[in-house]
């Protein structure tokens, strides 16, 4: 096992312990096993721009896994998945709800998929395409994002995939107060969730986006 490999495996019981979130040790090797894909391909095809091995397990995986609490229902749809974040970490930690990754840039879906495959993730689908031309079955009880578009823009481009009591969950920085306002103008109820990820500098926060009037 290499240093960096050692130092992720502590990185990731530590952080997970700090977040109170009960993984298995296979969920966990298998959290592993992506980022050692992820740091492999990356040298290659420049996946991500975090490229220091010491940085990935805070901003990668323990990143993905603080919105662990504010997933719900069955259906979920990471929009602008990039390199599989947060969708696969929320797969792994998550396998009885059933995830869609997707992507326009075929470079990075080709890689999520080779990592779908090789992790055994039968919860996940992996989909190329443009958000706005997605045309599913049926509709998504969450819709994660992180870092894929100003709210209400995101808003726009997903309103067709969200189930009848669906969410939006957008993962940001610092709190966007401007495009709060915008979509509390058009009707939306927006609330603010702040993150604590270990070991990782900055603001994080989850945007819940919900339309405001909802009758049933």
């Amino acid at each position: 096992m290499t240093d960096h490999q050692n130092q992720w495996r502590h990185q990731l019981s530590e952080g997970l312990r700090v977040m109170a979130i009960d993984l298995s040790e296979r969920q966990q090797q298998l959290l592993l096993d992506y980022l050692a894909l992820l740091l492999k391909w990356n040298k290659a095809f420049n996946l991500t721009a975090i490229r220091d091995p010491g940085e990935m397990v805070p901003r990668q995986l323990l990143d993905s896994l603080s919105i662990l609490n504010l997933v719900q229902g069955e259906r979920v749809l990471d929009v602008g998945t990039g390199p599989g974040l947060p969708g696969i970490p929320l797969a792994v930690a998550q396998p009885d709800r059933q995830f869609v990754l997707i992507d326009s840039n075929g470079k990075k879906t080709r890689f999520v998929q080779q990592a779908v495959v090789a992790l055994g993730l039968d919860n996940v689908q992996v989909v190329r395409t443009r958000v706005e031309a997605y045309q599913p079955d049926a509709g998504f009880d969450t819709i994660t994002s992180r870092a894929f578009a100003a709210l209400p823009r995101m808003v726009q481009l997903t309103r067709h995939l969200l189930a009848d009591q669906g969410r939006l969950l957008a993962m940001k920085g610092t709190v966007p107060t401007d495009e709060i306002a915008e979509l509390a103008a058009q009707g939306y109820r927006v609330e603010v969730a702040a993150l604590s990820v270990p070991g990782s500098d900055g603001q994080r926060h989850a945007l819940l986006v919900e339309p405001g009037c909802r009758t049933g």
